[in-house]
């Protein structure tokens, strides 16, 4: 009987797992591990030595970490399986892929700096991109570094580009959060609702969260709006105290509290790091037409800002929506890595 469930019949690359401890992570506020694993995907013919292998950092979405892109899949590829397809197949040149592990108590990460969250923009690119290029063979500057994500990933994906030109040299982003207005908005009332059995305590609904046997959807929600809050308005003065951008009562926007987290929407930044964004020799971004968080508007807002200061970048809109859109690696990964140096045929 001829087999109805495709098998791969081609060379599969290995995962090494490095653990590292973070100084920068150290104090953070939720008391989340310092100590975490650091899982790196190696190509079929990777050596320690000769030509550096270009290195893909994978930023992964809210809800999720860099292990849990090396789950099992019932249907479809995870992402080791995805990248051994695409070596295989010549559209992408041997590379190595790095997936950090971001988790946090909030659920996730945005991949910046926050008192309220953790250094995880520092811990990143000031700890985990050396301790990589000390570990492994791999390009030793921006030329031969990118970053990529989905999602909030994307979002850390887009900020790094912006922010840290010196460490990446491209990036490419999938749905990422931009036009704040649109994406975050509309969540607000749930958010509002949820906080009200608490008083507006942001802290407790997070201590909650997590002893509730079934959190539902207005869980999640209320939980990732109280996780951007603390990524994008952290009170230094009380890291512990998570300051919403609304009145908890009547779900009225506070203008100070607002502003702080615009300031960290993608679009509003492109004009401050316009050479940074220039320099880069890769920049992808792309979002389906259809995405549940209205995230294609701000999206297309950011590829005319770009477009605007001439920062050269891929923008494309696909036939789809927020959800099991990693079918779009098979178009950025290849376009990335071309993009750097470091290319093995």
């Amino acid at each position: 009987m001829r087999r109805v469930r495709p098998q791969p019949e081609w060379p599969a690359g290995q995962v090494k797992r490095f653990r590292h401890t973070s100084r920068a992570l150290e104090g953070n506020p939720w008391d989340d591990p310092v100590t975490r694993d650091v899982c790196v995907y190696l190509p079929p013919g990777y050596e320690e030595s000769g030509d550096p292998f270009v290195a893909l950092w994978d930023f992964a979405a809210f809800t999720n970490s860099g292990p849990g892109h090396l789950n099992w899949r019932n249907h479809g590829e995870n992402l080791v399986q995805r990248v051994d397809r695409l070596i295989h197949e010549g559209q992408l040149p041997p590379v190595v892929v790095v997936m950090p592990d971001a988790y946090t108590s909030l659920g996730g990460n945005q991949y910046v700096d926050s008192a309220a969250v953790g250094l995880y923009e520092t811990h990143i690119v000031d700890e985990l991109v050396p301790f990589v290029g000390e570990h492994l063979n791999v390009v030793d500057g921006p030329e031969g570094r990118g970053v990529f994500g989905k999602s909030s990933g994307g979002y850390g994906a887009l900020v790094h580009a912006m922010r840290h030109p010196d460490t990446w040299g491209g990036a490419a982003a999938h749905a990422g959060d931009c036009g704040f207005d649109r994406v975050f908005l509309p969540e607000f009332p749930a958010a509002a609702l949820a906080l009200s059995e608490f008083d507006g305590n942001a802290r407790a609904l997070v201590e909650r969260f997590w002893r509730k046997r079934q959190p539902g959807g207005r869980d999640f929600t209320a939980l990732m709006v109280v996780a951007m809050a603390a990524s994008y308005d952290p009170d230094p003065g009380n890291p512990e105290r998570i300051r919403m951008p609304f009145d908890p009562v009547t779900c009225e926007l506070i203008p100070e509290r607002w502003t702080a987290w615009l300031r960290h929407d993608p679009v509003n930044m492109v004009e401050q790091h316009v050479d940074a964004l220039k320099s880069l020799r890769c920049l992808y971004i792309d979002v389906g037409c259809r995405d549940q968080y209205n995230i294609q508007f701000g999206s297309r807002q950011l590829s005319a800002a770009l477009e605007k200061h001439g920062v050269r970048h891929h923008f494309e809109e696909f036939d789809g929506t927020h959800s099991q859109i990693d079918w779009r690696l098979d178009t950025s990964l290849p376009m990335l890595a071309g993009a750097l140096e470091g290319r093995r045929d």
